[in-house]
C-alpha cells in the first residue's frame, strides 16, 4: 500500500476506507497513520487483527466476514478509498461487492495476484505463476472486472515485494466513473516486462 500511494494520485486521508482482506491489519494500520477517519477491516479469518487496531476506535473489526457477503447495509456509511489484498479468491467475486458499498468516485488499490487468477493449467509448480503471457491475461481480466463493475483501471505497477512463495504480484490503481476508461493494453505489457526485468531470479 505505501508504494501504491507513492505511485498512484490516491490517499486515504480523510475518508471512510475498507481493508479486504485485513489480516493482521497492515493496510488498515497504514490507511490510519495517512489519515482516514475510519477503517472497515474485512477477513474471513478470526483473532489476526493487531491489538492495536482491535482497539482503536476508528477500527470496525469485521473478522470471520467473507467479503462476496459484505453489503451495503452491514455498514454506516459507503466506502470512498478500498485496499483489496486476498487469497483463494479471485478479483471477478470482489468488484460487485466493491461497486455495491462505495460513492461515487471512490477510488482502490488492488492487489493482482496471478496464482488466484490464472487457471489451474497455468500455475506451475507450488502455485507459482512465471509465464510473462500469463500474468499480462491474468491483469487484462482483472481490469476486465473492474470496468463491468463501473471502475476505471487509472494506474498500474507491480508490487515490489514478492508472494509468499515467489510469485510475482501487481498493484491496480481504480476509480469509480460514470466516463469508463480501458486500461491500455501497451501499459500492461510495460508493466510486466519492468516486473520481469526487475524481480525475477
Amino acid at each position: 500500500l505505501e508504494k501504491a500511494m507513492k505511485t498512484f494520485p490516491l490517499t486515504p486521508n480523510g475518508k471512510v476506507c475498507m481493508d479486504i482482506g485485513a489480516s493482521t491489519g497492515g493496510f488498515t494500520d497504514c490507511m490510519l497513520q495517512n489519515g482516514a477517519t475510519k477503517v472497515y477491516a474485512v477477513d474471513v479469518g478470526y483473532g489476526q487483527l493487531a491489538w492495536k487496531l482491535r482497539t482503536d476506535e476508528r477500527v470496525v473489526n469485521m473478522e470471520r466476514t467473507n467479503i462476496r457477503h459484505v453489503t451495503a447495509e452491514m455498514l454506516q456509511e459507503p466506502v470512498e478509498f478500498f485496499s483489496v489484498d486476498v487469497s483463494f479468491i479471485s478479483l471477478k467475486h470482489i468488484f460487485p461487492v466493491a461497486q455495491a458499498i462505495t460513492v461515487p468516485g471512490a477510488t482502490g488499490v488492488c492487489l493482482v495476484k496471478p496464482q488466484f487468477e490464472a487457471g489451474k493449467e497455468k500455475v506451475g509448480k507450488k502455485g507459482v505463476v512465471r509465464e510473462a503471457s500469463t500474468h499480462r491475461e491474468v491483469i487484462e481480466q482483472a481490469a476486465g472486472y473492474a470496468f463491468q463493475n463501473g471502475f476505471s483501471v487509472k494506474g498500474l505497477d507491480y508490487s515490489p515485494i514478492k508472494g509468499p512463495e515467489g510469485n510475482i504480484e501487481f498493484l491496480m490503481f481504480v476509480q469509480k466513473e460514470e466516463q469508463l476508461e480501458q486500461l491500455d493494453p501497451e501499459r500492461i505489457q510495460e508493466v510486466v516486462a519492468a516486473a520481469h526485468q526487475q524481480l525475477d531470479v
